[in-house]
């Protein structure tokens, strides 16, 4: 459950900075991805997160709403289950660290209105600061929190609908658990099964202790009451805090229905409080995705060893093998095979395509084409259909065509590559002269020989050839062949005259006595000649 601090706010690293221009285009706006996963319920007025506790127990300089799991932020998970109710308004309570939280929100969720806690403690007083920002006057008004990832739409819709069918000024969350030591204990009228109060832990008697209903700490209120009710809630106890849970006393006492609506599934409403509990649930939210991926028709091999965020896609009959980290908004086409041991961040695969062992980030790669071993897939990367990058080869801001190679040992950075082309092993494209980048075009179906250095800018026509072992410094017209005019220099005897005495003269020596042995075809062709 969502166990809160004494304050009862919430309070994080940002999700990987994504700042560059080809990030910025690849990155769905959080309001686009929630819409795609909205629940049909009656829509709330508005939902406030609570996202303003500093988190001490992270023991972190870090919000604790900030810090990531599976590729997106705490409070963005609890913003997406919110999102997907569709409400008219969607608030984010802040106070510690406001602006690193404000900067994130205005970051990934820009609509999101911001609500800042002032000096009074209590999640009653955060709330009321986040109805400040509600311009409505009547209808429903969910309360969650920015620590608790697992919690879905459906549940909030759930709630919504339960809470509006029922009437009810207020209606919890609530979950049965197996051992509820530290949670407030639900009380239920026995006759009606209305709650009738919360008793935390430290208040409850043998019998209370014993209930295995506790509070989530998430709330669905009738929008008129909940405003009334929490300029009646005072600061007057022992933590001199405003509590939210004194408005189910009030809402009752002013003839108001509180009742619950318990989740079956515990997760949901588990909150973060430190590293342990943070892990666990990341964990958890990782195996709940892999399940969704492979009973959407994905094969995983390995789910132990498979990593998947929870902006990715995979489409159908796509084979995941193990060590495989699919990270950001990465998306991955049909019948693709991916891995074993790659990594890719925010990197498009199409239908077809083979990845192995490969490091990408910000590249596309096209149907049908192929990627790996050992390679490394820098930003600005695409990859067209059934083109290829082998093994052993780094690529960077590069544009490679249909149908083109670059098939082992290669650095290519700063070019176009157009479709058919060729590029030979051991092949640089130099891109860099110390103070600016430049870039090469390399056009159709050329043959680039093994052992070639590039040394931008340069233009290499469609139909060209460069031989082994050149250096390209100037353009080639299309058709032409393009070779450096060095010729090759032997000089006999070197090892001998210059590496007396070490073993490869005493090898060569060898050698030369070998060949020129009586019978040895060395020895025959010399006296043929004389």
């Amino acid at each position: 459950m969502a166990e809160r601090s004494a304050d009862g706010n919430v309070g994080v690293r940002p999700v990987r900075e994504r700042t560059t221009p080809v990030a910025a285009a690849r990155i769905r706006p959080l309001r686009q991805r929630t819409e795609e996963n909205h629940v049909n319920v009656p829509a709330p007025a508005a939902v406030i997160v609570l996202a303003a506790g500093a988190g001490t127990r992270m023991k972190s300089r870090i919000p604790k709403v900030l810090h990531p799991i599976c590729g997106r932020s705490l409070v963005l998970h609890a913003l997406e289950a919110a999102r997907g109710t569709s409400p008219a308004q969607l608030v984010a309570v802040v106070r510690h660290e406001r602006e690193r939280v404000v900067d994130h929100l205005a970051e990934h969720a820009p609509d999101v209105l911001i609500a800042d806690q002032d000096e009074v403690p209590g999640t009653g007083r955060a709330v009321q600061c986040g109805l400040d920002r509600v311009s409505a006057d009547s209808g429903t008004v969910l309360v969650t929190y920015g620590d608790v990832p697992l919690l879905d739409s459906e549940t909030l819709g759930a709630l919504v609908a339960e809470h509006e069918a029922t009437a009810s000024a207020v209606t919890v969350l609530t979950a049965r658990v197996p051992d509820p030591t530290g949670y407030g204990r639900i009380l239920r009228e026995e006759s009606t099964g209305e709650v009738v109060g919360i008793v935390e832990q430290k208040d409850a008697d043998e019998s209370q202790r014993a209930i295995d209903e506790v509070n989530s700490g998430i709330y669905a209120f009738d929008l008129a009451v909940l405003r009334d009710a929490l300029a009646q809630v005072t600061t007057d106890n022992a933590q001199g805090e405003m509590y939210l849970t004194d408005v189910l006393a009030i809402a009752r006492s002013g003839g108001g229905a509180v009742r619950a609506l318990v989740t079956d599934d515990a997760m949901l409403v588990e909150g973060a409080n430190d590293r342990v509990q943070l892990a666990q649930l990341g964990g958890e939210m990782r195996r709940r995705l892999l399940e969704k991926h492979m009973r959407a028709g994905v094969t995983i091999v390995d789910p132990a060893t498979t990593w998947i965020d929870a902006e990715v896609s995979i489409g159908q009959d796509t084979v995941i093998q193990p060590g495989v980290q699919l990270l950001g908004a990465t998306s991955i086409g049909e019948e693709a095979r991916i891995g074993p041991d790659t990594t890719l961040e925010d990197t498009e695969v199409d239908e077809g395509a083979s990845v192995v062992r490969t490091h990408a980030l910000l590249a596309e790669i096209g149907p049908g084409a192929s990627v790996g071993p050992f390679t490394y897939l820098r930003p600005g990367t695409v990859l067209g259909a059934r083109g290829k990058i082998g093994g052993f080869c780094e690529t960077k801001n590069v544009q490679i065509g249909e149908g083109a190679k670059v098939p082992h040992l290669s650095y290519v950075g700063d070019a176009e590559i157009g479709e058919g082309t060729n590029i030979g092993a051991a092949t640089i494209f130099a891109n860099y002269d110390g103070v600016d980048k430049h870039r090469t075009s390399v056009g159709k179906h050329v043959r680039v020989g093994s052992d070639n250095v590039i040394i931008a800018p340069v233009t290499i026509g469609d139909g060209a050839v460069t031989g082994g072992g050149t250096t390209v410094r100037g353009d080639v017209p299309p058709g032409a062949l393009a070779v450096n005019d060095t010729s090759l220099k032997i000089v006999e005897g070197w090892t001998s005259r210059r590496r007396a005495g070490t073993a490869a003269d005493e090898a060569a020596r060898a050698a030369a006595k070998r060949d020129n042995a009586p019978g040895s075809s060395s020895a025959d062709g010399k006296e043929q000649e004389n």
